[in-house]
Parts: structure tokens; C-alpha cells; sequence
């Protein structure tokens, strides 16, 4: 670690390009220990956001003022992280130069080494989001069990519903070039839900991620921090689980429409129970095989509807309609075949089992559903990220 920290420091010119961004509240000894450390690894400058910090604190403050190359700003009234780090990052892009930001957290849980491997990483002409990522294997120890926990369960739900692996969701050690710096604006979000949205944000913007390896520091199992478990989890998850719910809710009322129909054409056609047609050399039952079309094509523009203007609230929707088309024709076509030859095998005069077994291969397209119409049918938004869709 030294010997990769003293190298950096003997060729800084990566370093000086750059400004490392400090929102803080209430800080202790170790921002000054860490800012004159940064200072000396020649960064260009340091930018701190007081984000409504109380009296007491302004000689810390004062002092950081003071040294050169350094810049404090100052909120009258704490505005959250989220807040703070617009501030910090409308500030550099307008008041100075440099070709990327790192940001980073005022409690100590960052060394210098891993802001230059950062600084190191960053390709000031490509637009990505580097995240410095810590180790949240069961084998490292020193992770109170619940940022353990935590930062699993944000990673497994941002995985399954966007499609990425990011091992450390919550980590405040992140860097872009100055080409991302009004997406970082366009952002919303005050509290620490601003970095899940900058996740999101960058994902559904197609930006891409790169991981970046650091060290995992828990000072006082992280007494520091001022993350609040119950309020700021429930934030996050609203974040991740908007659009998801919402598709979940219009899913149920399209799914109300297609049962209804389906039920009553398997009802209504009882006399067909034994009628089977053969398909690819296959035998399928032909009430299930014209009455599994027909339900869907009744249900369909309703999903589409709630969709558009509910789950992903998209105004421009220009393409949706025939990319939704597409896909709900495939999707036609997967249910019906499976319906038809799996029905095939179930007694007749049992509906019941048949809804059932409609229900299953429901379930199964379901989630392959959510991620192409989000990503792909619904893709032109209209708002710049989750926070303005919730």
C-alpha cells in the first residue's frame, strides 16, 4: 500500500486534474487529518460542503478555510448529503477547471490511498461512474452486521431489477469526469437516497460502472455516520422498488382482466374439454390454445395503458406502442404454446388446475417482462431519474 501511495505522490499530475468533494456535518479531528493528506498527494484542490454544521464546529471549518487550496462552503441549515453534494459539484463545474470529482465521506472510512486509486482509474474523456467498493465478504470481520446486511440486501434487489452486480452500493467514494457533472445535478434526492438515484440514474442512462477495490474501514462500528438505519432504508428501498411496485400493481389489474376473460371462455367452451390439435407434432387442448389469445388481446392495451402512464410515467413515447406490441406478441406466443401443450396433460373438467398452471407460467415471464419493458419499451423517460418516477 505504501509503496503504490508513495508512487502517486511522486507522479501527481492525475491528482492535480482532479477535486475530491467533502459534504460534512459535524466533523471531527479526522477531516483535517484526512483533507492535509489529500493536500499533500498534490490534489488539485478540496471542496467541503458545512451542511449546517452547529457553532462549535466553525473553528474546524476556519481552519480548513485557511489552507490553500482548499475551499469550504457553507449551508445556513443541514440540507442532507444529497443536497451537499450538488452544492459541491455545482460549485466545480462553475467555478473551476478541473476534469473530475471524487467524492468522499468526512468519517474516516477513506484513506488517501484509495482516493488516488480513484484518481488513478479515471479516463478524463469517457463519461462512467467509478465506485470505490468494499470488501462485504463473510470472511472480513470487521463490518458491523448491519451494513453487512444492508448493503447485501440493496445489491441483490439492484441486480434483480436492473441487471448489475455492484457489490458496494452505499460506499461514498465515487469519481466522474466533468461530462457527467449535470447528470450529477439533474439528480435528485436529499438524504443518502441522492447516491442509490445516482445508481439508478447512471444504469438507466446506460453510463457505465467501473469497481474499483478499497480498503473497509469501520471506525466504532460506525458510530460516525448519520445515516439513520429505519428512515434512510425505507427511502432507499422506495427508490428501488418504485417502478417495480407500480408495474406489480397494473401486472394484478391486467392480470384481473386476462383471468376474467380466460375463465369465462374455459367455462363457456366445457364442451371442448376433450377436443386436442396437433402442433409440431405435439397435441394441445384447443379451447386453451383460442381462448389464451383471445384473453390477452383483451388484457394487453390495458397493461400498456397503466404502464406507460403509471409504472415508467413516460410522456414521449415514441416506438413504445410497437415495441410493446412486439414484445407482448412474443410473449403471446411463449404463454399460449406452453398453456396449450402442458394443458394437454391435465384431466378434463379441471379448470381449476388449468388456471393454476396458466398462473405458473404467468409468474415465470413475469419478471422477464418488467426487465425488457424497462429497459427496452420504456426506455425514452421523461424523468431524469427514479425520484422524479416515484
Amino acid at each position: 500500500m505504501l509503496t503504490q501511495q508513495a508512487r502517486r505522490m511522486d507522479d501527481p499530475m492525475q491528482a492535480k486534474q482532479l477535486c475530491v468533494l467533502i459534504p460534512s456535518l459535524e466533523p471531527d479531528e479526522r477531516l483535517p487529518v484526512y483533507v492535509d493528506a489529500l493536500l499533500a498527494a498534490d490534489f488539485g484542490q478540496i471542496v467541503i460542503v458545512n451542511d449546517g454544521s452547529s457553532a462549535q464546529y466553525d473553528a474546524i471549518f476556519d481552519s480548513l478555510a485557511a489552507r490553500e487550496r482548499c475551499v469550504v462552503l457553507k449551508h445556513e441549515v443541514n440540507r442532507d448529503k444529497g443536497q451537499a453534494l450538488r452544492t459541491g459539484v455545482a460549485y466545480i463545474r462553475d467555478h473551476t477547471a478541473f476534469a473530475g470529482v471524487i467524492t468522499a465521506d468526512a468519517d474516516g472510512q477513506h484513506t488517501v490511498h484509495d482516493t488516488l486509486l480513484l484518481a488513478d482509474a479515471m479516463d478524463e474523456k469517457k463519461p462512467e461512474l467509478l465506485l470505490g467498493s468494499r470488501d462485504f465478504s463473510h470472511k472480513n470481520k470487521s463490518i458491523p452486521f448491519r451494513s453487512r446486511f444492508g448493503n447485501r440486501a440493496t445489491s441483490t434487489v439492484f441486480a434483480l431489477l436492473y441487471g448489475r452486480w455492484l457489490p458496494d452500493t452505499q460506499t461514498g467514494l465515487r469519481a466522474v469526469s466533468r461530462a457527467c457533472f449535470d447528470d450529477l445535478l439533474a439528480i435528485t434526492g436529499d438524504r443518502f437516497e441522492y447516491e442509490m438515484n445516482m445508481l439508478i440514474y447512471f444504469s438507466m442512462h446506460k453510463i457505465p460502472f467501473r469497481i474499483i477495490p478499497i480498503e473497509t474501514i469501520y471506525l466504532e462500528e460506525n458510530k460516525s455516520s448519520h445515516f439513520h438505519p429505519l428512515r434512510d432504508s425505507w427511502r432507499i428501498y422506495k427508490l428501488l422498488l418504485g417502478s417495480f411496485l407500480r408495474f406489480s400493481a397494473a401486472a394484478i389489474v391486467s392480470l384481473l382482466v386476462d383471468y376474467a376473460v380466460l375463465s369465462l371462455l374455459m367455462l363457456l367452451w366445457h364442451d371442448m374439454d376433450t377436443v386436442v390439435l396437433p402442433v409440431f407434432g405435439l397435441l394441445f387442448s384447443a379451447k386453451a390454445l383460442i381462448a389464451t389469445p383471445i384473453a390477452r388481446l383483451c388484457s394487453a392495451p390495458c397493461n400498456f395503458l397503466l404502464n406507460k402512464n403509471f409504472s415508467f410515467k413516460v410522456k414521449e413515447s415514441q416506438g413504445a406502442a410497437w415495441r410493446y406490441a412486439a414484445l407482448a406478441l412474443g410473449v403471446l406466443i411463449v404463454t399460449t404454446l406452453l398453456f396449450g401443450w402442458l394443458n394437454h396433460f391435465i384431466p378434463a373438467h379441471h379448470e381449476g388446475l388449468s388456471l393454476l398452471l396458466k398462473g405458473a407460467i404467468d409468474i415465470v415471464l413475469y419478471f422477464v417482462n418488467y426487465r425488457i419493458q424497462r429497459n427496452w419499451v420504456f426506455k425514452e423517460k421523461s424523468c431524469k431519474n427514479e425520484t422524479e418516477c416515484a
